[in-house]
């Protein structure tokens, strides 16, 4: 038995844009942060054993990825381009600040906004 509820085609789509949105908010609220606080969040980055030169570039790529990729994501026909531009932002990020000391509750979360964006990635236009 098909689900009735979701054959509409504009609840579909409603619910396709609402969830991009919501995937992004996370990506989106981070930005504003990063470029207020720039030559702090650099040294922030440099405690993690990056040099300082490499670390302002780092912050500027993440920004770029943030910006493009949620853009992307949320309006773009190119979703798959945003969630590129967000995994690159994203797997790095976890891997740096997360898994070396291990905090379990942001690398989880990640994973999962990891999983998502693999899916939109990946998937075929239906």
């Amino acid at each position: 038995m098909k689900n009735s509820f979701l054959k509409s085609k504009s609840l579909k789509s409603f619910l396709d844009f609402f969830s991009r949105v919501a995937i992004s908010a996370i990506f989106i609220s981070a930005i504003p942060g990063k470029i207020n606080d720039f030559e702090r969040t650099v040294e922030y980055i440099s405690t993690k054993g990056i040099p300082e030169a490499i670390s302002s570039i780092l912050l500027v790529g993440a920004i770029v990825c943030l910006i493009l990729g949620s853009g992307f994501f949320i309006f773009g026909e190119k979703q798959k381009i945003g969630s590129v531009f967000l995994l690159l932002f994203l797997i790095p990020t976890t891997i740096i600040f997360h898994v070396f000391p291990f905090h379990q509750r942001a690398v989880f979360i990640n994973l999962g906004l990891i999983g998502g964006l693999i899916i939109s990635a990946i998937r075929e236009p239906k």
